[in-house]
């Protein structure tokens, strides 16, 4: 499962220093696959594009997580970083993006290159 920042987020913007893949942003921000990733072009849906082609924000209002970014903190930590340091407990699995530990380390090699 991806994790998610639910509505009650302060904006502390503690989470997102500790992402290991660059998968939290801070509201109204923009995003990309190549931030914090070895990735120049993705495909999704047999469509191919350039990683570094900015995406619009999924939250306007209060910190989000890129859900095809985010590992869980697979292959770098034993838990998810964001939710370990976040205060108000805001950072939580989402029980609608289901998977499991080997295709999170294939999501994580897929970021890294590796």
């Amino acid at each position: 499962m991806a994790i998610i920042i639910t509505e009650d987020c302060i904006n502390c913007g503690a989470c997102e220093p500790e992402c290991p893949n660059n998968a939290i942003y801070e509201g109204s921000s923009p995003w990309r696959f190549s931030d914090g990733t070895s990735l120049k072009e993705v495909v999704l849906d047999n469509v191919a594009f350039d990683a570094s082609i900015e995406k619009e924000a999924l939250s306007d209002d209060f910190y989000y997580i890129v859900t095809d970014k985010c590992t869980e903190c697979v292959g770098f930590y034993e838990e998810p970083q964001c939710a370990a340091v976040c205060p108000v407990n805001c950072c939580i699995l989402d029980v609608n993006k289901a998977e499991n530990k080997r295709e999170l380390m294939d999501k994580k090699n897929w970021l890294h290159g590796k």
